[in-house]
């Protein structure tokens, strides 16, 4: 198969590398393709499950002739070998809660003017859902989009977790897994495009997406998503309650003989 147009050489050479590995591992249902536009710069978007699903939404890319720059956390280019690879492939570095934060946007969507292919995952990392079910995204996805006005394609992906669950080390390529991976069509954004870019917005536009990869993923699973979305910042708000709610009442107990 030749290597889709936009790729550089080092990108060719992890692709002759991973390629293989992943066709032998893997029985693959991929549909959609043609919901993602060739002619422009565009915006796809995945759900986030396990750490291995960033090379199995780069397989479906790749093999369908496109080139996609992934935006993944900044930590990973520190990693050796990793870290070189992620830059050698054009993958864009997302620092988080920094002043470098603007950087990542910014090569984003200059990629995106040069007619890239932008993978993003909108939840920012693995989905805490106990089920596997997107979560609460992070405005980043929308930021670019209303930015660049690119469309954004939704993507959703269902068995890269056989292979190598959340949060675990035990890889399981044997026997070959089931990996679904489904483009919908882009997401409507128009109506938002000329608003502020304020906190409503980026909301209501990251919402937007992340829905749409629901529904996917709902399609691929024959199931429904809880009726409310796992929130990470809810379920920490929740987690520090109930630790100050545990130490007033340690507190109480302690003080309780000295105030009879």
């Amino acid at each position: 198969m030749p290597p889709p147009p936009r790729s550089n050489r080092a990108f060719r050479v992890v692709a002759r590398i991973l390629r293989p590995l992943l066709l032998a591992i893997t029985r693959r249902d991929w549909r959609g393709v043609e919901n993602i536009p060739r002619d422009r710069g565009v915006i796809v978007a995945s759900n986030h499950m396990t750490n291995i699903d960033p090379l199995t939404f780069a397989h479906f890319l790749w093999d369908n002739g496109f080139v996609p720059k992934i935006l993944a956390k900044a930590s990973l280019f520190s990693v050796p070998v990793v870290g070189k690879v992620l830059r050698a492939t054009g993958q864009i570095p997302v620092h988080r809660n920094t002043a470098a934060a603007g950087e990542s946007l910014q090569e984003a969507i200059a990629a995106i003017a040069d007619g890239d292919c932008v993978a993003v995952f909108p939840e920012g990392t693995l989905t805490r859902d106990p089920d596997l079910w997107p979560m609460v995204g992070k405005t980043g996805v929308a930021r670019l989009a209303l930015s660049t006005r690119a469309p954004v394609v939704p993507v959703a992906q269902w068995g890269p977790q056989d292979l190598l669950g959340r949060y675990k080390k035990l890889f399981k390529p044997i026997p070959p897994k089931k990996v679904t991976i489904v483009a919908g069509p882009p997401v409507v954004l128009d109506d938002l495009y000329d608003r502020p870019q304020d906190t409503a917005t980026l909301r209501e536009a990251t919402e937007r997406v992340v829905t749409a990869i629901t529904v996917l993923l709902e399609e691929i699973r024959g199931e429904r998503a809880p009726a409310v979305r796992y929130d990470m910042r809810k379920a920490a708000a929740r987690e520090r309650q109930g630790e100050a709610g545990g130490t007033a009442g340690g507190a109480g107990t302690a003080t309780g003989p000295e105030q009879r």
